[in-house]
């Protein structure tokens, strides 16, 4: 497999630096290919501006509009195409990030905004006019993993932990942009109280990681609901006689 690793973390001798380069070697080991954009390395630039789509700045900006004209026409600064070329090539994403404020840092976020632009993450439309998203998109067919440290204990972030449930807080990232897109989000690696690691707790860690890139290729994606698949009406709303009574996310789960 072509995977591509997404790393965002400033500081290149962390806990999150360190399970990156196992990871890597382990994709090595297993005889993947790989890159890596390292987004602080890259010193990435976050913000989606006039600059991203030559638009005039004198003009009102609609950013949907403006970003799709700029990716037809090639005009698309060279750091955004140059994750184009990325994503083209990747068959798997690993998204890396420590969990911070409960979501992912801002120099990762940037990171979508500015390369799913309207015509390669969004705004695809079949020959007869379905709107191709959550499930189906220019990106069907590529898989994706959430690498993620997390400061908490486990039982203080699960369903009835003080810091919600790890599912519900990586939904927006799992439903709202890769399978938004298309894209087959997997099952997270999480690392727990990464702060108070001892050295068993990060030989275990690394055993994890080792085991979740293994089976990379293979593993079952979260069973999301398609929104094409006839689950939703016409208005994009679950229907009333799948997972009746319920308004949590899991609605939005496959039984």
């Amino acid at each position: 497999m072509n995977v591509l690793w997404i790393f965002a973390h400033p500081e290149g001798r962390s806990l999150n630096a360190a399970l990156r380069d196992e990871g890597l070697a382990a994709l090595a080991e297993l005889g993947h290919s790989y890159q890596v954009s390292d987004l602080y390395a890259m010193k990435w630039n976050p913000v989606v501006d006039y600059d991203d789509f030559g638009h005039d700045p004198r003009e009102r900006m609609r950013v949907a509009a403006a970003s799709h004209e700029a990716y037809r026409s090639g005009r698309l600064p060279a750091d955004i195409q140059a994750e184009h070329e990325k994503l083209a090539w990747a068959d798997a994403l690993v998204v890396q990030f420590p969990l911070w404020w409960y979501g992912m840092p801002a120099i990762l976020k940037g990171w979508f905004d500015r390369v799913l632009v309207k015509g390669l993450g969004y705004g695809i439309k079949a020959a007869d006019g379905t709107v191709l998203r959550y499930g189906d998109g220019q990106l069907t067919g590529k898989r994706a993993m959430v690498v993620t440290t997390v400061g908490a204990r486990p039982a203080s972030i699960g369903p009835r932990g003080v810091n919600g449930d790890l599912d519900d807080l990586l939904f927006p990232l799992h439903h709202g942009a890769f399978w938004y897109t298309g894209i087959a989000p997997l099952p997270p690696y999480p690392v727990f109280s990464a702060d108070r690691l001892d050295e068993a707790g990060y030989a275990a860690a690394v055993a994890g990681l080792r085991d979740r890139l293994r089976t990379l290729p293979t593993a079952e994606p979260i069973p999301f609901r398609r929104q094409n698949g006839g689950d939703y009406d016409e208005n994009l709303v679950l229907r009333a006689d799948l997972a009746p009574g319920r308004s949590d996310l899991g609605v939005h789960l496959r039984d």
